[in-house]
């Protein structure tokens, strides 16, 4: 795979997962967050798990006794992360609206060499601090103060956007040592699937009539967000550097927010808007400084 082409690999996920936010929001009316992914990631793991045993079926148990406890380990914690992390966006979507859950998601873009730093011990550059303070005006811009309701919802985008960190660091830590994308991307879904349905047991009703009403947003979330997006994460993360990955990344925002206005009418008014603005600028100037830096220094 050229370069190009995973570039245009990681945009084409991001498109996916800012627009698949409209059938999160409207796929909860009739049953809960976690059936909602017990069904979805199931649906993901059915549309990924035939390519992965066409393209990839001669090489995976290669692949995996190359070393089976550090496959499963990382299957493990990368299908935990990913639950956490769509169970908390699930919920939070009760509680908030479709562009503020998507652009407080996309905080995980500064947590990322945040917890480099922290839990393995690599530097970081001075601009992630200064991106931080522009997140929390922004945070401040977007939120409705005024509602604890929506406070409460972005609350839950918040701490999930530190699990999509800590799957982005998992996965490319992953993709490092095994070259199984689909296979993986398959099986991740599949473990989501199994921690929604267990839970959804004990927490939720599961009635099939409900789940049947929610038929649309389930096929279209699991296919392509469930299953195609978070697949092509794995190939766009294998080919592109963790930077320019994470600024494609973070327009995911972007297009949510843009599908939110038009098809839910979802306006933000000038604050949010100022707030979104700072929150990408942010997004942006972690990624990018470090960059600019470099090349000074290399003159």
């Amino acid at each position: 795979m050229s370069k190009s082409t995973s570039l245009f690999t990681a945009f084409l996920c991001t498109f996916i997962w800012g627009t698949t936010f409209i059938a999160q929001d409207t796929g909860m009316d009739k049953i809960g967050p976690l059936t909602f992914n017990a069904t979805r990631f199931f649906v993901g793991f059915l549309s990924i798990i035939p390519f992965a045993l066409l393209f990839e079926k001669k090489k995976i148990s290669e692949e995996i006794n190359h070393n089976k406890q550090l496959f499963y380990k990382m299957l493990f914690w990368v299908g935990l992360f990913l639950f956490l992390g769509t169970y908390l966006q699930q919920t939070a979507l009760l509680y908030t609206d479709v562009a503020n859950a998507a652009f407080f998601t996309i905080f995980y873009v500064p947590m990322v060499p945040i917890i480099l730093f922290f839990f393995y011990t690599k530097s970081i550059h001075w601009s992630i601090w200064l991106s931080a303070l522009f997140c929390i005006v922004g945070v401040y811009l977007l939120s409705d103060f005024s509602d604890a309701t929506v406070r409460l919802g972005d609350s839950l985008v918040i701490l999930c956007a530190l699990f999509w960190a800590l799957h982005i660091i998992f996965i490319g830590n992953f993709i490092k040592n095994f070259n199984l994308p689909l296979f993986f991307g398959a099986m991740q879904a599949l473990v989501v699937s199994f921690f929604s349905f267990v839970f959804a047991v004990f927490f939720e009703t599961i009635t099939i009539p409900n789940i049947l009403n929610e038929s649309v947003s389930i096929i279209y979330a699991g296919i392509l967000s469930g299953g195609v997006a978070f697949t092509l994460q794995i190939f766009a993360q294998k080919n592109i550097s963790s930077a320019p990955a994470a600024i494609i990344f973070s327009l995911e925002g972007v297009f949510a927010a843009i599908a939110a206005w038009i098809i839910l009418n979802q306006i933000l008014d000038l604050n949010n808007i100022i707030g979104c603005a700072l929150i990408l600028f942010a997004v942006l100037l972690s990624q990018l400084l470090p960059i600019y830096d470099s090349k000074i220094k290399n003159k």
